[in-house]
Parts: structure tokens; sequence; C-alpha cells
């Protein structure tokens, strides 16, 4: 049984003053880097919503959203969210199916059905950068607190950014944002996952909810407590617990730049 008091703790925020510094450090990024505007992915999932939300608020018309399903893989009802999403915030946009290009590089590498689900992500960060590149535009990452922390994203693939603008909020704080900021109830209710393989859904991979996770690791990290702690504060078998530590522990070279040999 989840302690809640630990939930409510988390999710007990001022979005008004979230969204404005958010909104302030795009501005001022983009200012201070010398750059000509903001890119990023918008799959349909609520992470992208938000940042699509926050860009179309304060840097409209310097903002590219680029939308990149997989026929093969990715819902269509995403894709069709996707698209409402920059009808009604009148951001420009560019849809490009990686299907095809994910399916011409099976045709040269050996299978592997997990590297190559990691590869799609990878193809969309080439994309994002080349258009970046084209307009002289930083690329924006949509994760939130909870992947970040542990490695819950494909390192030079949806991990590939220039800014973070979410990186601070847990997805249970994600969740009550994105209806602060009126983002359509059937995409905060949709279950959320990285799309790399039909079907992939984070909670059901991970075998825990985001409401455990986000408490675990707000025990853990922004409190500092023991792994034995957080289970008897947060309900949460100790199993569980050390999962969700040994998966921050083991993503960690994701966090960081390359390690250098320091002669």
């Amino acid at each position: 049984m989840l302690n809640l008091k630990i939930l409510d703790e988390i999710t007990k925020k001022d979005f008004n003053q979230i969204q404005e510094k958010i909104g302030s450090f795009l501005m001022e990024e983009i200012r201070d880097r010398r750059s000509q505007g903001v890119i990023f992915g918008l799959s349909g999932g609520i992470d992208s919503a938000i940042i699509a939300m926050l860009c179309a608020k304060f840097v409209r018309e310097k903002s590219l959203a680029l939308i990149m399903p997989d026929s093969k893989i990715t819902p269509e009802t995403d894709t069709e969210d996707a698209i409402k999403i920059v009808d009604s915030s009148h951001l420009e946009y560019k849809l490009v199916d990686i299907g095809f290009i994910h399916k011409e590089y099976s045709k040269y590498i050996e299978p592997n059905p997990l590297a190559f689900g990691n590869l799609g992500a990878r193809i969309r960060s080439n994309i994002l950068y080349y258009y970046a590149n084209t307009r002289n535009y930083l690329v924006l990452g949509s994760e939130d607190r909870s992947e970040f922390l542990i490695g819950y994203f494909t390192k030079y693939g949806d991990g590939a950014a220039d800014l973070l603008p979410i990186v601070s909020l847990y997805k249970t704080q994600i969740r009550k944002f994105a209806r602060f900021l009126g983002i359509a109830p059937n995409i905060i209710s949709k279950p959320s996952g990285p799309r790399l393989w039909e079907g992939h859904i984070a909670e059901a991979e991970i075998g825990l909810t985001y409401e455990e996770i986000d408490s675990i690791l707000y025990c853990m990290i922004d409190k500092n407590f023991s792994i034995e702690d957080t289970a008897k504060i947060t309900e949460i078998p100790i199993s569980d617990v050390d999962k969700i530590y040994q998966m921050h522990k083991r993503s960690e070279h994701k966090r960081i730049t390359p390690k250098a040999c320091v002669l």
C-alpha cells in the first residue's frame, strides 16, 4: 500500500510559477546562445505535449515541432494527437515517417530487437539535429525527472538534446502540470511509453507505477534516505525500492558526458 502523503508532498507545486520559469529559461537560452529558435520531437504523449504548449506560449514564432512516427509501430492515435496539438497551438511542424528509414537499416545490420528499437530513437535524433543544423535551432529534450533518474531513455536517441526544460518534474507532477496547461484529458491519461516496439508501455516494462517510482526517487534522491528507510516510509516492498535504485545507478553513464582518459 503506497503512502499517499509522499505523493501529495511531491505534487503540491505552483504550476504557474513553474510555467513562467520554464518560459524564461527558453527565451534566455535562445538569446544567450545566439540561436534562432528551438526544435523538438512531438510524439503525442504527455511530456512532448507539455513542451509544445510551453513553446507555443513563449516562443511560438521560433519553434519547430517534428512529428516522426514509425508507421509500423506508432499507434495512429499518437500521430493524430500530435497533429491536433500543433494545429490548436499554431506551431510550425513537419511530419516525417521514419518507418522507411528504419526498415532500410535492417538490410545492412545483424538483427537484435532491443538494439533495433533503440535505433528508431536514434534516427529521430538524427533528423532533429539535421533541422536544428539547418536553422541554427536548439534541440529540446522531453525527459521528465522520473525517466531521467532511472535512465529510461535511449542514449543519443531521445536523450540527445541541448536543453531539458521539464527534467526537474516527476511524471506525477507532469500529469498535474498538463491539467494546468489545458492539455487534452486523453493525452494525460494515455499510458506513457517510448513506443520503440509495438505495445511498448513504460510501467509494464519497468514493473512499477509512476506513483511508486516517483515516491521512491523522491525519498532516495531528493531526501537522501537509505533503501531501507525509503521502503519503510513509502510502504513499498524493499525489493521494488532496490530495483529503482539499481536502475538509477546503472544508468549513471547516460546522465554525464563521456569520461575522458586524462594523461
